[in-house]
C-alpha cells in the first residue's frame, strides 16, 4: 500500500508531502498504517490519538479529501472504489478542491484537519473549536431545585437527546463545513448542535435562553445548510436538523 502524507515543520514554517509504501495487514486502518510508520520508517510524524475505538476523537483527519477518524477507517476499504465508503460525496469548498493530487486506487491522502492552524504534520490547533464550544455554555442548567432522588424522564426525550449527546466533539463537521472554510468566526456544527441539545433538555427551563446564545449571524443564521456536517459525523449527528429547528422555534419565538 501507498500513504502519502502531509508534513509540517513549525521551526521552518515549510510543509510537503512524504511518500511511504509497505504492505497492509487485513483490517488495517489509516491509524494503525501510521503506527507502522512511526515504528518502522519515520519515527519523526506528529499525530494525535488517544482511545484507538472511535470514542474519544481524537484523531479525526482529512483523508482522502474527507474529514474522517483515523481509528475506523480501513486502508481497503478506502481503496476500492465499489464500496460507498470510499466516495464520500461533499459540498466543495477550498481543502477538498484541487490540493495535492493522489490516485486513490493505489494511494491514500493523509492530511490535518481543515479549518484549524497546524502545529506540527498531522496535529491542529484546537483552540478555536473549543472556545466556540465554551461560548454555548455546555453545562446542564436545571429549572428547579436538585430532587431528593434523581431527575426522571421520558424515553422519547431520552432518544431525542441521544441524536446529539452522541457528540464526539472530534471536529470532524468543522473541518468539513463550507461556512467554516469562508467565515472565521461562525460558531460551527458541532457547537450549534450541543446547543440545541441543552435546549431540548426537558430539565432545562422552557424557554428561548439557550437558542439565543447563538441568535446572531455567526451563529444559528451563519449556516448555508450543505449538510456536509452530518455526512461526516462518525456517530450520526445531525447538526443541520438541530440549526433548522432552532431557527424555525426563534422566528416563532417559542
Amino acid at each position: 500500500m501507498k500513504l502519502k502524507v502531509y508534513r509540517y515543520h513549525p521551526a521552518t514554517g515549510q510543509s510537503r508531502y512524504d511518500n511511504f509504501e509497505f504492505e497492509a495487514t487485513p483490517g488495517m486502518t489509516v491509524l494503525a498504517a501510521l503506527f507502522y510508520i512511526q515504528d518502522n520508517l519515520d519515527d519523526s510524524l506528529a499525530l494525535r490519538y488517544s482511545c484507538r475505538g472511535a470514542v474519544c476523537g481524537s484523531c479525526a483527519m482529512l483523508i482522502n479529501k474527507v474529514p474522517r477518524l483515523a481509528c475506523r477507517t480501513q486502508v481497503a476499504l478506502l481503496r476500492n472504489p465499489e464500496n460507498d465508503y470510499s466516495e464520500v460525496k461533499l459540498k466543495p469548498y477550498p481543502a477538498i478542491e484541487g490540493g495535492e493530487p493522489f490516485d486513490s486506487s493505489e494511494e491514500v491522502l493523509v492530511e490535518p484537519l481543515p479549518h484549524l492552524p497546524v502545529i506540527k504534520d498531522l496535529v491542529v490547533d484546537m483552540g478555536k473549536f473549543f472556545e466556540y464550544y465554551r461560548r454555548i455554555e455546555p453545562v446542564l442548567k436545571p429549572s428547579d431545585e436538585p430532587p431528593a432522588t434523581e431527575r426522571a424522564m421520558k424515553p422519547d426525550d431520552v432518544r431525542e437527546l441521544e441524536h446529539y449527546t452522541n457528540c464526539i466533539l472530534c471536529a470532524s463537521c468543522f473541518g468539513a463545513c463550507p461556512v467554516d472554510a469562508s467565515n472565521s468566526s461562525y460558531l460551527g456544527p458541532a457547537a450549534l448542535a450541543k446547543l440545541y441539545r441543552f435546549h431540548i433538555d426537558p430539565r432545562e427551563l422552557k424557554d428561548n435562553s439557550r437558542l439565543q446564545l447563538a441568535d446572531y449571524p455567526d451563529g444559528w443564521w451563519g449556516c448555508e445548510f450543505h449538510t456536509n456536517c452530518k455526512l461526516v459525523c462518525p456517530r450520526g449527528v445531525p447538526p443541520n436538523i438541530a440549526i433548522g429547528k432552532a431557527r424555525v422555534k426563534l422566528k416563532k419565538g417559542k
